[in-house]
């Protein structure tokens, strides 16, 4: 059977859409009640709707996961309506394309203080508040499977996504002895609003935005929505939703050579 989920309580960044909105109302569906991040006051309200309609209880907390004391306001958030939380998700996040060599300072430092620094602040604080209560908890960082290899014009991304990927394994063998569990999450390219951002973002053409993928590489955010709950009853140190390319990834570390020809598809 495995953790039984209902009635816990799970707190996500970047809930209004994609990844984000597909697990709270997955979690929702399994018991769960949700306290919800996002940027969009308009979307994030549509996601707790949706929460709302699965029979359970939702709070927002419209801001930005980059602004001092955010993340501090979404766990006090959760301590207050419920009482506790017991799973963090640190979701947010974004991407763009750009070579290596046309990156300035201000985007490189931008992307990690989004994908890296605020995730890490989030999980860190709650492992924290977590200990001090002597409670079992889960965390998780939604990384990519871009953790383990990476792409033309998008080291930046892969770079914040490695980051998380180490930080997430090593938080899971400091956390154990304290009753936390914690994984990281690799979604392969999920249709979501990520790549008609990042075409945004990179002055491309949002149509074309994934369109270098081939259909096999991209999947819904429900999939990996269902996969994450899965995690939660049965934990893991990461969640791939994709076995072709966990296999990938894993042939091209140790033939890294391999990179190469998969870099001119």
């Amino acid at each position: 059977m495995g953790t039984n989920l209902r009635n816990q309580i799970i707190v996500i960044t970047g809930a209004s859409s994609g990844i984000g909105a597909a697990t709270a109302v997955a979690c929702a569906r399994a018991g769960m009640d949700a306290v919800l991040q996002g940027r969009d006051a308009e979307r994030l309200a549509r996601t707790a709707a949706d929460v709302q309609a699965a029979g359970r209880a939702a709070e927002v907390v419209a801001g930005d996961v980059t602004h001092p004391g955010l993340n501090h306001r979404l766990l006090d958030t959760a301590q207050q309506r419920f009482g506790r939380f017991d799973v963090v998700f640190a979701n947010a996040g974004y991407g763009f394309k750009k070579p290596t060599h046309e990156l300035s300072d201000a985007e490189l430092r931008h992307i990690f203080e989004v994908n890296f620094f605020a995730a890490h602040d989030l999980l860190a604080e709650a492992a924290r508040r977590l200990i001090a209560a002597r409670r079992p908890g889960h965390l998780l960082m939604c990384s990519s499977a871009l953790s383990s290899f990476t792409m033309r014009n998008f080291a930046a991304y892969s770079a914040s996504k490695a980051a998380q990927h180490h930080f997430c394994r090593a938080m899971r063998m400091e956390l154990r002895p304290y009753r936390i569990e914690v994984a990281s999450v690799h979604p392969i390219t999920t249709e979501t609003q990520f790549f008609p951002r990042a075409a945004a973002y990179s002055g491309v053409d949002a149509s074309r935005a994934a369109s270098h993928m081939p259909r096999w590489f991209v999947q819904r955010p429900e999939s990996v929505a269902r996969a994450i709950v899965r995690c939660l009853r049965r934990p893991r140190p990461e969640v791939w939703t994709s076995t072709a390319t966990r296999t990938l990834a894993g042939l091209m570390t140790v033939f890294p050579r391999l990179m190469d020809v998969v870099g001119r598809m």
